[in-house]
């Protein structure tokens, strides 16, 4: 079987891709930008960006947030951690952008969060509490009712 150069190009981009997006699952509390995303990945900035909105739904920036905020979460139900302290640990180096992007994501501030989820999430098992409080990233999708089988 063979593929044609312009096939052959975009697995490739689909494999930078992949890369990139496991660099952000991994190294999320990292000071990243796109511009060092795209340089890792021997890709303009601008071409990443709209190349991984393609694949991913989002642009990088949005989806390193969305990982920022989803680990947020997971720290702020443990109910050990200040809020501050909860925005340092994910990587984020402006309090404030972290309240408002949390608060866009999850629909309540960080201080909320951390108030409430601690009692909603008892003696649920942290994957599944993981899983059923992932933000939507579009504020027009409804969130889905969790299917236990």
């Amino acid at each position: 079987m063979t593929t044609r150069p312009g096939e052959a190009e975009r697995l490739r981009d689909l494999a930078r891709l992949r890369r990139v997006r496991d660099r952000i699952d991994r190294d999320y509390a990292q000071p990243l930008d796109v511009e060092a995303l795209a340089r890792g990945a021997h890709m303009s900035a601008g071409h990443l960006s709209r190349e991984f909105r393609l694949a991913y739904g989002e642009p990088p920036y949005a989806y390193l947030m969305t990982r920022r905020i989803e680990r947020a979460m997971a720290l702020l139900r443990r109910g050990d951690l200040s809020v501050t302290e909860v925005c340092f640990a994910v990587g984020c180096s402006s309090l404030g952008t972290f309240s408002t992007r949390f608060t866009e994501l999850v629909g309540v501030p960080p201080s909320v969060y951390r108030r409430d989820a601690a009692d909603e999430a008892a003696g649920i098992p942290p994957c599944v509490a993981k899983q059923v409080t992932r933000p939507i990233r579009n504020r027009e999708a409804r969130a889905r009712e969790p299917h236990l089988a």
